[in-house]
């Protein structure tokens, strides 16, 4: 652990960009070790809205790293070993449809899993270092994310004039290539929302914790198959977030305001009924 030597504590965490360090107040840098492997960087802990807050920066301070190269399961378990339970995964994704052009703010009910080879469980069967064998967990993911969550968001958009996007459908993808026209089309003639590459494994692994995650999906571009010219380039989406990044986090400050202060949400009780048989993590 580095910084401040008490035991840090977070009630709430954020997993995104670098453009979102201001959200908190007197931060403290916190290394956290996890039995999966170092998470994506130090976690910086402050206070935001009156809540403890843990930022950690999903792709590493430097964006050093890629999105299929993340270790999704340390960071999710790093922040759970603080004591977060509510967890907010802001990301930039592309729209595919027109009406979801570049500044559009979309927070999504669903998502698709269009990556291959990712780790994507703490329950698979392997023992842990210290000899620990987790038991066998089928989470519930018929509805991925949090209602408390997405209500929170949702109301702190329209409170400060950026009206949402309620719902949709977040598609994955591997990464860290943007997606052919073809593929852009498919997924539009499937009825999807937006297209990403970090929001899966996050909801899963969280769930899988007993976390509440909401994911915000901020519109860099118009996907490949729904425009015309050259396609989505890597500087096109940096320059929209760039340009986008104070009125999101602002929406993220305001959202972490209106997070409840007590869970009553299904997430709380994901593990009802198993015995997940992970250090740090309580029997139901």
């Amino acid at each position: 652990m580095t910084g401040d030597q008490r035991t840090p504590h977070a009630e709430l965490g954020v997993i995104g960009g670098s453009g979102l360090y201001a959200l908190l107040d007197g931060m403290t840098e916190v290394r956290v070790d996890t039995p999966y492997g170092p998470p994506s960087d130090t976690l910086f802990i402050g206070e935001a809205a009156g809540r403890r807050v843990a930022f950690l920066p999903r792709h590493g301070r430097g964006h050093g790293l890629p999105p299929h190269r993340i270790n999704y399961r340390a960071n999710l378990w790093a922040l759970h070993s603080l004591g977060v339970r509510q967890v907010l995964g802001p990301c930039a994704v592309g729209g595919l449809r027109p009406a979801y052009g570049p500044g559009t703010l979309l927070v999504p009910d669903q998502f698709v899993d269009r990556t291959s080879g990712r780790e994507q469980t703490f329950y698979d069967g392997r023992p842990l270092p210290d000899g620990t064998l987790p038991g066998v967990v089928h989470v519930s993911m018929a509805d991925p994310y949090c209602p408390a969550g997405r209500r929170a968001v949702l109301e702190a958009a329209r409170g400060s004039g950026w009206e949402p996007v309620d719902g949709g459908t977040l598609v994955v993808i591997e990464g860290p290539r943007f997606s052919t026209r073809a593929e852009s089309r498919w997924f539009t003639a499937n009825g999807w929302s937006a297209v990403g590459m970090t929001g899966h494994p996050e909801a899963v692994l969280a769930r899988e914790l007993g976390l509440c995650y909401t994911s915000v999906n901020l519109v860099t571009d118009l996907d490949a198959g729904v425009e015309t010219g050259e396609g989505v380039t890597h500087a096109e989406v940096l320059a929209v977030f760039g340009r986008n990044v104070d009125r999101l986090r602002g929406v993220l400050f305001a959202a972490l305001d209106r997070l409840p202060r007590r869970r009553d949400c299904p997430c709380a009780r994901a593990l009802d009924g198993f015995t997940p048989g992970l250090p740090g993590v309580p029997e139901p």
